[in-house]
């Protein structure tokens, strides 16, 4: 299994976080705070009238304070439950909000790149994550 100490595990999250980020337009909340990919997947989810518990586990979570750290937690929490690539495919099945989130560069715009993205998630649920949550 992969655990928090492997070296590669932290190389998948920043690959997986800089992909979610790039080319994602500058949003803010109501507040004023920058909103990041943690808002695209929650309102994503949402959406598709999908009680997440992934979602429901992170926003239960007094400690993280930032849509970064909520997110990385989200990501953390579906590589340990095998839900990682169906949550994002859910989040990605609708064009015009996609394009709500993202500029023309990010690869989530194009069907091909999505494709190929989903289809590596996908081969993720075979591999067994013990991570600290």
């Amino acid at each position: 299994p992969v655990t928090d100490g492997s070296r590669e595990l932290h190389s998948l999250c920043a690959q997986l976080e800089f992909l979610l980020q790039f080319d994602l337009k500058e949003k803010k909340s109501f507040f004023g705070q920058r909103k990041d990919y943690w808002d695209f997947l929650c309102q994503g989810l949402a959406q598709r009238r999908q009680e997440h518990e992934g979602v429901r586990f992170v926003t239960s979570l007094d400690k993280l304070k930032t849509p970064v750290g909520r997110g990385r937690a989200f990501l953390r929490y579906c590589l340990v439950h095998r839900q990682l690539a169906e949550s994002l495919q859910l989040c990605l099945l609708d064009p015009e909000n996609l394009s709500e989130w993202y500029y023309a560069r990010s690869p989530f715009l194009s069907p091909q790149r999505r494709a190929e993205i989903l289809g590596s998630l996908y081969e993720l649920d075979g591999v067994t994550f013990h991570l600290a949550l």
